[in-house]
């Protein structure tokens, strides 16, 4: 058995996991975010609960952690960012620690257990507040080169003449330190500036979905314009990672129709011909951090 937590800028998630694919949820407590200590004793304090049963610890986290060096890039938790984390926790809970990003957590856990399982490469999709990615090839989560690989949200990726009849669209500042980025547009926040910049209102995205699905006007080239922007780069990242199927997460893929037009939108750019759908809503709409973190903590247990 092992603890997995599933760690946000608010809130820890807590389970202990028999296998893969069977989780029991313990609880879930605030998230110390100044306080190494006091972290580290949130965490020891789920693993005690377990009694000795626990073999390890396992982790989806709102960071990235550096493969070479082991450290953990964590802006939101700032206790945690820069820290060795792996072994800091290991040293502070007594037991062997594994770690992964919460976006590479949630393509791990739909391509074990959920839409993308008995597919060979995955590709997991984040179109929540902001835009994340996970790829999943043979089971197995690639973490790349500063373990960023997945992240198709970042760098100067969109285009910025866009739409029939054509229209300007600036390079939106991101938070990554870049412009230009998928996550700038493609997230509900992006939505919702690039209608107030087309249509000059001020609406949340699922009013926006709605009055698009209503056929209203100015709704409708927000999509349009959304859909070229979203589906021309993550075309590009599908077409160079060759995935078989796109599980979406996040609070975007609880509008079907939304995700069902992207799909056609990358179908109609990729090389590959497929006849079926490639984006599919996420299966696992409840935990699925949790879920990927047992999947890691027991793939990493049987080499242990």
């Amino acid at each position: 058995m092992i603890t997995c937590f599933d760690i946000g800028g608010s809130t820890i998630k807590s389970a202990r996991a028999r296998s893969a694919g069977e989780i029991e949820i313990i609880d879930r407590v605030a998230t110390p975010l100044d306080d190494f200590s006091a972290f580290a004793a949130a965490l020891a304090e789920r693993v005690a609960l377990d009694k000795g049963q626990a073999k390890g610890v396992s982790i989806s986290i709102a960071g990235v952690v550096d493969p070479v060096s082991g450290s953990l890039k964590c802006a939101n938790i700032p206790c945690l960012d820069g820290r060795m984390i792996a072994r800091d926790l290991a040293e502070a809970i007594g037991l062997p620690v594994w770690i992964a990003n919460d976006a590479d957590c949630f393509a791990l856990a739909e391509a074990t257990s959920g839409a993308g399982k008995g597919h060979r490469n995955v590709f997991g999709v984040i179109l929540g507040t902001g835009v994340g990615g996970g790829l999943v090839i043979d089971g197995r989560i690639v973490a790349g080169a500063g373990g960023y690989a997945g992240e198709w949200g970042h760098g100067k990726a969109l285009q910025t003449r866009v739409g029939q009849p054509p229209v300007e669209v600036p390079h939106f500042a991101c938070g990554c330190g870049q412009s230009g980025c998928v996550d700038t547009i493609g997230g509900a926040r992006g939505m919702e500036k690039l209608h107030k910049l087309l249509c000059g209102e001020v609406l949340s995205s699922t009013d926006i979905i709605d009055r698009w699905r209503e056929g209203e006007a100015k709704a409708n080239r927000t999509i349009d314009i959304y859909l070229e922007l979203v589906s021309v780069p993550l075309a590009l990242t599908l077409n160079i990672i060759g995935s078989s199927v796109v599980p979406v997460g996040g609070g975007l893929s609880n509008a079907p129709d939304l995700i069902e037009a992207l799909d056609r939108e990358v179908r109609d750019r990729t090389l590959r011909s497929s006849r079926t759908p490639l984006l599919v809503k996420a299966a696992l709409a409840t935990e699925p951090g949790l879920i990927g973190a047992a999947a890691l903590g027991h793939q990493e247990l049987a080499h242990v």
